[in-house]
Order: structure tokens, then C-alpha cells, then sequence
């Protein structure tokens, strides 16, 4: 691995393997967004031994399978493959619901010299490891998503597995510690270091716990036009997952009606509500599903194909946005969009921004992006700046459906 020149707005990641220059996928200069935190800092102090030792005995790496769930830009996965490097090809695994993580952590093991197979990247619908010896936890902000990735990784923890979890304090509940408990073991925490705190599980290999509960799903309300009474089939970590959200509610009694033929997006899909609506509403449409959440695009899939139909013809994309590599410029004539204004933590339009961008690229002339929003984000000014134009379609007091069109 290589010290990387920093730029001189960047804070340097320093670990007991090498110091890296990290960034989030994509890179946004307006942002200052760190790609790790002091959760991930004290993991690996932990790990190379360099934290009190009354936290734990160091963990060995070498030669042992290790796996990282929930690595959200790749700090611990660039470090550990500096880690493992004399050890390859036995370089950490990475299982990550995020496309955009995913991408990250490729650019930031590229920024640190990595060797093209110095970590192996898995999604969270990929089978896992058939064992695993190292099991470190980025805890995630879904203790949903966290109960099905335990349950699916719990086969291929032994007796011998080392667990160790981290994460904020605000970001560990008694919740998850009893998730834990019930899926892997007996779990103690450390001492709070900077507001972070790891987690410490001992496996118990004669605990049943059962299987994963997830995909859950139920039936949409009556009153929401052609969905009115479908299901909706939720994997773990979905937004609104137990129920519909207000905002997608209020979304699916103001949708347009597409031609036949018509190429239609479901951007930031989510469980595929909206796509799967706008498909019974316009039979013949041209479905595309795209979400950069390998969890949401398996719910949208299976949402799409519980209402349509095995056979029913559609398109599912894991990717960032409507990036050019998901879908063609000038290929789409309506988008439809619910945009989230959270990344992890934070709390940003960046994500909107670039929907919107993706959207324009993507729509024909004459095309049309449809957007759900709270009335205080301010949508309408982002569509007018970027668009030329933009209608209100329909509002209440806490949101707006709004309509740009690609001149």
C-alpha cells in the first residue's frame, strides 16, 4: 500500500497499517463528507492491538478468513487488505448492500495500490463465505438490515469466530445488542472512545435462532388507484418496510398515465411501489426499476413480479442514480422519483441533485420527471435551475408532486 499525497481540504485516514486518502462515492466538493468515522478508527486500533487491552485480546488476521459487513466507503476493507497483503489471496470480504459503497471502496483500494484481487466485494444478495473466521460489523442504521445479514452470515460462523461489531453510540441500542445475542451469542461492549463503542460477540454454536423473518410483506391500502389492495414484498433494510410511507401514498394518487411503449423509470425504487403502480396503470409500458440498494432492487423485483406476474417484463438496476452506465442518454420518456435527502448520518441533497441531473440525461425531449418531495426542500427551485420549468402537479400541506419536462 502507498501514502498518498493529501489534498489540503482532506484529513488523512491514519491506521496501524498505512495512512490513506479516502472519499465517498461519487466525490462531492461542496459535501467535506469524511469516508470514515471514529467508529471505524477504533475497530482497527482493536484489531492491531493498540487499543486497551482490557477491551479485548488483538485479533489475528493472518491466514484466517475475514469478512466486514457494512463497510460504507471502504475504510476497513482498504485498511485490511493493507493488512492482509503479504497473506493473498486472503484478503478481506467485503458484504455491502451499497452501490455506491461498493464503488468507493474500488476507488479507495485503487488510490492505495491495492492489488486488483486484495479484497473481495459482495453484496448482501450474494451467498456468503462458507467460512468465516474474522467477523467484523459495521453496525447499519437498519437493525433490520442487520437481524437478516446475521441470520445469513450465522452458518458459517464456528466456535472459533472472532465478532467484533462497531459503530457510534448513538448508532448501538440495547436492541442491537440483543439481535446479537439471539442470532450469534453471548455480546459485552467496550468503553466509549470518542463517542464510539465496539461490540463484543461470542458465538454459541448450539444457539438456534431460527430463520431470517425477512422478506416481510402486506398489502397496500384501497384507496391508491391501480395498486389499490397489492402486495408489496419488502427485503431488510427497505425504506418503510413495514408499511407505505405517507409520501409514496400521496405520490401514487397523482401518477400520469404512459403510452404504450413508453419507457418509464422508477428512480430510488425502494420496494417498487411506485414502478409497480405505474405498470398496472399503463399496460404496455416499458418498466425500468433502479435503486443503488441491492436490497431494494431485489424488493422491487419481487414486488413487480407478485403483482405482474412471473413472465412479466421488466428491468431491475443496481447503480448510482440514472448514471450513463444504467441507461442510455436520451432513452427514457418518464421519470418517477421519490428522493431521499439521508446518507447514513447525514443529512444532504446531494443524492436529489444527481437524480435530477441523471433524470434530464436519461429523458428524450419532451420527456417528463415526476417528483415527491416535503414542501420545505425546496424541489421546485432545483427543476426550474436545471429544467427551465417546473408545474405543481398536486400538494398538501407536507408535500408536492412535481412535473419538469425536457425541453
Amino acid at each position: 500500500m502507498n501514502r498518498l499525497s493529501t489534498p489540503a481540504a482532506a484529513t488523512p485516514f491514519v491506521t496501524p497499517w498505512g495512512t490513506f486518502d479516502l472519499t465517498r462515492y461519487p466525490e462531492d466538493p461542496r459535501e467535506r463528507l469524511r469516508a470514515w468515522d471514529a467508529a471505524d478508527e477504533y475497530l482497527l486500533r482493536h484489531l492491531a492491538g493498540e487499543a486497551d487491552s482490557a477491551q479485548g485480546a488483538p485479533t489475528g488476521l493472518t491466514g484466517r478468513t475475514v469478512v466486514v459487513l457494512g463497510d460504507r466507503w471502504g475504510a476497513l476493507t482498504t485498511a485490511l487488505a493493507a493488512a492482509l497483503a503479504a497473506d493473498a489471496p486472503a484478503g478481506p470480504v467485503q458484504v455491502s448492500d451499497s452501490h455506491l459503497g461498493r464503488r468507493a471502496t474500488l476507488a479507495n483500494l485503487a488510490r492505495a495500490g491495492a492489488a486488483p484481487d486484495a479484497a473481495r466485494l459482495l453484496t448482501t444478495q450474494d451467498a456468503p463465505p462458507e467460512r468465516i473466521d474474522v467477523l467484523l460489523v459495521r453496525v447499519p442504521k437498519s437493525l433490520a438490515l442487520l437481524e437478516d445479514q446475521l441470520h445469513r452470515l450465522a452458518p458459517a460462523v464456528h466456535a472459533g469466530t472472532v465478532v467484533v461489531g462497531t459503530g457510534m453510540v448513538t448508532e448501538i441500542h440495547t436492541s442491537t445488542l440483543q439481535l446479537f445475542e439471539r442470532v450469534l451469542g453471548p455480546t459485552r461492549t467496550s468503553l466509549a472512545v470518542r463517542k464510539a463503542r465496539l461490540i463484543f460477540c461470542t458465538p454459541d454454536p448450539a444457539l438456534e435462532p431460527g430463520p431470517s423473518p425477512w422478506p416481510h410483506t402486506y398489502a397496500l391500502p384501497g384507496d391508491i388507484g391501480p395498486a389499490a389492495g397489492r402486495t408489496v414484498v419488502n427485503h431488510a433494510g427497505t425504506f418503510c418496510a413495514e408499511r407505505l410511507d405517507i409520501g409514496t401514498r400521496f405520490f401514487l394518487g397523482h401518477l400520469p398515465t404512459a403510452a404504450p411503449g413508453a419507457r418509464v423509470v422508477d428512480l430510488g425504487c425502494g420496494n417498487g411501489v411506485v414502478g409497480t403502480a405505474a405498470a398496472l396503470a399503463s399496460p404496455g409500458a416499458e418498466l425500468v426499476f433502479v435503486d443503488e440498494s441491492h436490497q431494494a432492487v431485489a424488493s422491487a423485483e419481487a414486488t413487480f413480479r407478485a403483482n405482474l406476474g412471473p413472465d412479466a417484463s421488466a428491468e431491475f438496476l443496481t447503480a448510482d442514480a440514472l448514471d450513463t452506465e444504467a441507461v442510455p442518454p436520451g432513452s427514457v420518456d418518464l421519470v418517477l422519483n421519490n428522493p431521499p435527502f439521508h446518507s447514513h448520518q447525514a443529512t444532504t441533497d446531494a443524492t436529489a441533485w444527481r437524480m435530477f441531473t441523471g433524470a434530464r440525461r436519461a429523458l428524450r425531449p419532451g420527456g417528463e420527471l415526476w417528483v415527491v418531495g416535503n414542501r420545505h426542500l425546496g424541489y421546485h427551485v432545483k427543476l426550474r435551475r436545471l429544467f427551465g420549468n417546473c408545474q405543481l402537479v398536486a400538494g398538501n400541506p407536507k408535500f408536492v408532486v412535481l412535473r419538469a419536462v425536457k425541453r
